[in-house]
């Protein structure tokens, strides 16, 4: 009995761990939104994540009880790192097309793939009632995406490449990387972010496309010169990624992904949010159907036995 409330405890605190999480990823979004006609994307990849390395070296030397931050298993570390880095940029890539819900309706058929793999890869049961509420959600974000209408488009397809990624990174999470401390995992994503960073620059800096960073500076342009308010900003973006991603692992670690997955729908509704505040996208009725089909599967995942 001890056992059991002891793993609804962990599974509670991953819950409430991945919903934080996602509401501070939607709001870093869609500030990365709000800048991205005029700061260019590995750019911000180069100096947040540079900032954040430095944020989690202070915690990790002055903080107490901190474990050391070298990887346990760097194969698996290294993988799960390349697998968010390249979620990041999918995600990116689509922000200054795409409205945030769309965005996030894509990227939510990371759960389906979490079930799928949570199943076939590391054997966690799933359930009838939780693999029809996964499905149901699944069903929400097509409704949302509405493929086949006019309002359909291709590039909506590339978050769900992120979603596949994210769903990756999150199995290797609770299979084999739950004995690594957030702070490692969080440091290693911050690494593999720099890296990617001042690869895609130095090659931009030998490709010189001119014509296409006209048409795409988020994704192709130079970098610009950073203003006083744009340091402040780069700092808030550095703090925020450095909790995302000691939020994202902790809550991996703590609970069976197809559930934590699940509140990861979340992030939906709080895009809806952000999207209305900062760029007055208001949702349309069907949208809002699809929202509410992925928050109704959430809540039947939790309440079904295994």
């Amino acid at each position: 009995m001890d056992r059991d409330e002891g793993r609804q405890k962990q599974v509670f605190l991953g819950i409430v761990a991945i919903v934080a999480t996602v509401f501070l990823m939607s709001f870093t979004d869609a500030l990365v939104k709000y800048v991205s006609a005029d700061f260019p994307l590995w750019q911000l990849y180069v100096i947040r994540s540079f900032m954040a390395i430095t944020i989690l070296a202070g915690i990790q030397l002055f903080g107490r009880r901190q474990r050391g931050a070298r990887p346990k298993f760097i194969a698996w570390v290294t993988l799960r790192s390349l697998l968010l880095a390249m979620m990041y940029l999918a995600i990116y890539a689509a922000i200054p097309v795409l409205e945030l819900s769309v965005i996030a309706a894509a990227l939510y058929t990371a759960p389906i793939f979490i079930a799928l793999l949570s199943a076939w890869w590391i054997g966690e049961p799933v359930g009838l009632r939780r693999w029809l509420a996964v499905i149901f959600g699944f069903a929400g974000v097509i409704v949302i995406l509405r493929p086949g209408g006019e309002a359909f488009s291709l590039l909506a397809l590339i978050p769900v490449i992120a979603g596949l990624c994210y769903a990756l990174a999150a199995i290797i999470t609770r299979s084999k990387c739950a004995d690594e401390s957030p702070m490692t995992l969080s440091l290693a994503l911050n690494f593999a972010l720099l890296a990617v960073g001042l690869i895609a620059t130095a090659a931009l800096a030998i490709w010189q496309p001119l014509e296409a960073g006209g048409n795409y500076p988020f994704l192709f342009g130079a970098w610009v010169a950073v203003t006083p308010e744009d340091w402040i900003f780069l700092t808030l973006l550095a703090t925020l990624i450095v909790v995302i991603s000691i939020g994202f692992a902790k809550a991996y670690q703590l609970g069976p992904p197809v559930i934590i997955a699940t509140f990861d729908y979340a992030y939906l509704g709080f895009a809806a949010l952000w999207g209305f505040v900062l760029f007055a996208e208001i949702p349309d009725g069907v949208t809002l159907a699809g929202i509410a089909m992925i928050a109704t599967a959430g809540l039947i995942v939790v309440a079904a036995p295994k």
